[in-house]
């Protein structure tokens, strides 16, 4: 049987890797961050599911809301 894991889990251990080197890595720094973070993964060997498929990219709304958050902190900051 196949392991499975979010790939997300993946990108996120990997920047902070980085972070950790004292490297200051931007991931969609243009907009959606699939992509680049599929590029990531699949340099890495792992095989990332298209974005289409349910439940790899936010749906519109969620992604609308995150980008409202952000522009908040941003703005509070």
């Amino acid at each position: 049987m196949a392991e499975t894991y979010n790939p997300w889990s993946v990108v996120n251990a990997v920047f902070h890797h980085l972070v950790d080197a004292g490297l200051h890595p931007v991931l969609g720094e243009t907009g959606d961050p699939s992509e680049p973070a599929a590029a990531l993964l699949t340099a890495l060997g792992i095989e990332p599911r298209h974005p289409t498929e349910s439940g790899y990219l936010a749906s519109a709304s969620s992604a609308e809301n995150l980008a409202a958050l952000r522009a908040k902190l941003l703005e509070d900051g």
